[in-house]
């Protein structure tokens, strides 16, 4: 009988607490430095999460669809590159899952035992998409963990010896400038062994007017989304900010690249936030840099690979042309 649940890394495998105080250090540290600036991986508490999956039913958002696409038509196709009659699919943030459930259900018609590995930083998220999975494809095994992706990645691959497939879905790569990619990616190779293939999301350059629709919707939904950090902050630290005194705001930038995305303060304002013991000024007009959403050619995904000890294996995209899904192999040696 196929097992299912998760597990909320303990204080024997991360350190007490450690993401409070990592949220807690980041919300310090980013208030105080010029621009102000809070890290985007700090969105994706339960409330952010349930918001995102609104973002991503918004017409404008083209991402979700664009990337579906490419698993609808591709997927077995992508399972074929995987070796054995084992398979770890191992999921960096899966979101609501419905993508994620399209690459499962080629993965178990490839191979007779699967694990189901998802990786999330939010518990709730964690509980409603294994009972979701569970539900939907009965036979599969899972085992989530709640926890950073860098870290639980590590924790899982302890010891390990199955084929794994990795996958790292939804452009999240882009929210790290090109240095941080590289970090990141390499940390995943660390983590991943010889053989073992990684799937990634990329969203393409294209026109600056589709890409601004899909950052700044008609409906606010983007904006209700990053203004949650703030009171995410209220919530779990004892921060004083009045969300309607801050717009948000975005741009792109062509020179890096990248959607930009800022909460802008309306007014002079000091804001204290009880756990750091302390209050932040704000000048009328001052920003909060939130977000990068770096957008690639595929020559930037091929240069990304080979830097991070990848070779790319094969690479997939929508019939607009829109969205890359770029399949990487892990090379360690030979």
């Amino acid at each position: 009988m196929a097992t299912t649940g998760y597990r909320v890394l303990a204080p024997q495998d991360l350190g007490k607490d450690l993401l409070a105080r990592q949220f807690a250090l980041d919300v310090l540290n980013g208030l105080q430095e010029s621009p102000k600036r809070i890290p985007s991986r700090w969105f994706y508490d339960d409330e952010g999460s349930r918001i995102f999956q609104e973002i991503c039913d918004l017409p404008e958002y083209y991402l979700t669809r664009a990337e579906t696409e490419i698993l609808e038509r591709y997927a077995p196709a992508m399972m074929r590159r995987a070796s054995g009659d084992a398979l770890d699919v191992v999921d960096l943030g899966a979101g609501d899952g419905r993508k994620t459930g399209i690459v499962l259900q080629a993965a178990l018609a490839h191979a007779r035992d699967v694990q189901y590995v998802p990786i999330d930083i939010s518990e709730g998220a964690m509980a409603g998409l294994v009972a979701q999975m569970g539900t939907q494809f009965p036979q599969l095994h899972i085992s989530g963990i709640v926890g950073d992706y860098a870290d639980a990645l590590h924790y899982f691959s302890r010891g390990k010896t199955r084929p794994t497939l990795a996958l790292f879905l939804g452009s999240n790569i882009g929210n790290f400038d090109y240095p941080a990619a590289r970090l990141f990616l390499r940390d995943m190779w660390e983590g991943l062994n010889h053989g073992d293939l990684l799937l990634v999301g990329f969203d393409r350059k294209k026109d600056i007017s589709r890409l601004l629709a899909a950052y700044a919707d008609p409906k606010g939904v983007t904006a209700r989304f990053d203004l949650n950090v703030l009171a995410r902050i209220n919530r779990e630290l004892g921060g004083e900010f009045d969300l309607k005194r801050f717009d948000y705001h975005c741009v792109y930038n062509p020179v890096l690249g990248a959607i930009e995305a800022y909460l802008v303060s309306r007014e002079r304002q000091s804001v204290r936030v009880a756990a750091l013991g302390r209050a932040f000024e704000f000048e009328a007009w001052e920003p909060i840099h939130l977000e990068y959403s770096f957008k690639y050619n595929p020559t930037d995904v091929h240069h990304l690979a080979r830097a991070t000890g990848y070779e790319v294996v094969s690479e997939f995209t929508d019939s607009h042309e829109h969205f890359i899904d770029s399949l990487w192999r892990v090379r360690k040696h030979g």
